[in-house]
């Protein structure tokens, strides 16, 4: 059974990039655990609301996401009105479904999520354990109760965030997953003041294992899409990037930069990364900005700041060879960055 934890996310950091640190911790008759440090986030200190809601809006795109997650904020504190002044008030039924593609924000919104109910004393730590179907489901009869109640424990006061949460239903009645979607169900009902419950994944999965899961579809009122990026979101998000590690693109190398993303955001590369994309790209043009600059005798700051538009071009598995055109009309190839 693996538990991963994650750091705290810098303010900047919209990818939430992660430093993993294992340990190992037995226990009599249980599964080897492996912690590693990139997998449960625990907000900092307490903050006023309007700077967590600052800190969504400043997130790029998500303008859907954002409204709605505005409107929970609204529906919490009016509730808590009503109570005040002894009116009838609804019960704070908040477990979600969220819809989209990797690398569209799903993770960052749900840390922002904890971060507010425990400052609107919804939750009382407000951290995020963000675990998958591994993590739950055992391997023989009982050990995948045992897992997740294990997972649930951990995650009381605070959001549990189940990711492909679909693959829990992908073995019929008699997978284990069945089990721990039961456990996670009596969960939810005894700690209703105490645990929220994110299910994630692929949009079109989602609504299929909802659909095959009657009881879950009142479970989870709240359900948030998120769309993709658009391009210009995306170059938007890597200039993000790029500032925070104080580098900066030529122009040609954010020509270069917009043409893989053209590509490899097009049709037939619906599920190509979105956000983590871009976050690779830059990663590995770094390191060829790295290469190119090692052996120079003199460097001033500003060639180490710069990317290139050849630091772009030689991230050459994210072009497809013989679609990629330039201003002329010439086609690129892999050959053509060699």
């Amino acid at each position: 059974m693996e538990i991963k934890i994650i750091r705290p996310r810098v303010r900047g950091d919209r990818l939430g990039e992660r430093k993993d640190s294992k340990r190992a911790v037995n226990g009599p008759e249980q599964p080897d655990i492996t912690i590693e440090e990139d997998k449960v986030s625990f907000p900092g200190e307490k903050e006023p609301v309007q700077k967590i809601m600052s800190d969504l809006n400043d997130l790029v795109g998500l303008k859907t996401v954002k409204r709605l997650v505005y409107e929970i904020r609204a529906y919490i504190e009016i509730q808590k009105r009503r109570q005040q002044e002894k009116l009838a008030s609804e019960p704070l039924v908040l477990h979600m479904i969220f819809k989209g593609n990797p690398g569209t924000g799903k993770t960052t919104v749900a840390r922002i999520l904890g971060r507010l109910f425990r400052e609107m004393n919804v939750l009382s730590k407000g951290h995020l354990v963000e675990i998958e179907r591994a993590d739950l489901v055992g391997e023989y009869i009982g050990h995948t109760a045992q897992k997740t109640r294990e997972q649930l424990k951990r995650s009381y006061g605070g959001i549990l965030f189940i990711d492909e949460a679909y693959s829990l239903a992908r073995g019929g009645e008699k997978d284990f997953g069945k089990e721990a979607v039961d456990t996670l169900v009596k969960a939810m009902e005894d700690q209703k003041d105490n645990l929220i419950l994110i299910l994630a994944g692929y949009k079109d999965e989602m609504d299929k294992f909802i659909k095959t899961n009657p009881g879950l579809k009142s479970r989870f009122p709240i359900h948030i899409d998120f769309p993709d990026y658009s391009i210009r979101e995306l170059l938007q998000i890597a200039d993000l990037m790029l500032e925070k590690r104080q580098y900066k693109l030529t122009v040609t190398a954010r020509d270069a930069l917009k043409r893989i993303i053209e590509l490899r955001t097009g049709k037939g590369h619906e599920h190509s990364g979105n956000a983590r994309l871009v976050r690779n790209i830059i990663e590995k043009a770094i390191r060829r900005q790295a290469v190119r600059l090692v052996n120079r005798e003199t460097l001033t700051i500003h060639d180490l700041m710069e990317i290139v538009k050849t630091d772009i071009e030689e991230v050459r598995e994210y072009y497809e060879p013989g679609r990629d055109f330039n201003k002329e009309g010439i086609m690129f190839t892999t050959s053509n960055f060699k």
